[in-house]
């Protein structure tokens, strides 16, 4: 009996070690709703924080061709995992971010953040009476939009895309991981050109 014990403990210990092994690299649960198919063969995973200027900067200059040539003909979808870092007012608009999600707007709201940045983190243009005024932009309930807010309902959300981005080693902003369909993955951190993501998407179609 006592070796069939010690059997039914190896074989439990031997399924949370493939369990560990068959989960992906990165957990993307907490990140933004993919932005393009569910069954597109690359994700690209960025993390980013939304005072961060050269997210802004990438945003503004490579996103764009990105979405045309690979997201919208389904070759890759894009996730945004919150890395809300750099002030006090990140991590309150990564929870606002999530807030309009609940209204269906979570990437409206994403792109009225960046369209909007506006001068060093903290300096007032993501507090949270410019967060309301983003939110009402978007013909928002206020009332919903506040109460999800005043809540702090999505703190551990946010909490847990940091803890995700330090776990994959992404200590600046923006990094991001190109993963493939067989799990290969590709690392760069900064608002690298529109070339390199193409290159590397090519190499892993």
């Amino acid at each position: 009996q006592a070796n069939l014990l010690e059997m039914h403990d190896k074989t439990k210990y031997l399924e949370k070690i493939a369990a560990k092994t068959a989960s992906p690299l990165i957990n993307l649960e907490n990140g933004s709703p993919p932005l393009g198919s569910d069954v597109a063969p690359i994700t690209i995973v960025e993390f980013g924080d939304y005072q961060c200027e050269a997210c802004h900067y990438w945003f503004h200059n490579t996103r764009s061709a990105l979405i045309d040539n690979y997201i919208k003909t389904e070759k890759a979808k894009l996730v945004f995992v919150d890395l809300a870092f750099l002030g006090n007012d990140s991590p309150r608009a990564a929870q606002a971010s999530y807030c309009a999600e609940d209204q269906g707007k979570y990437w409206e709201y994403h792109t009225m953040l960046y369209n909007f940045q506006d001068g060093p983190p903290d300096s007032g243009w993501a507090d949270r009476d410019r967060l309301n005024s983003f939110a009402f932009s978007l013909d928002m309930n206020i009332d919903e939009f506040n109460e999800c807010m005043n809540s702090s309902k999505y703190k551990n959300r946010v909490k847990a895309n940091f803890d995700e981005a330090m776990k994959n080693d992404a200590k600046s902003t923006p990094t991001f991981i190109i993963i493939s369909q067989d799990g290969k993955t590709e690392k760069f951190a900064g608002a690298q050109p529109y070339s390199v993501f193409a290159a590397t998407i090519e190499s892993m179609l």
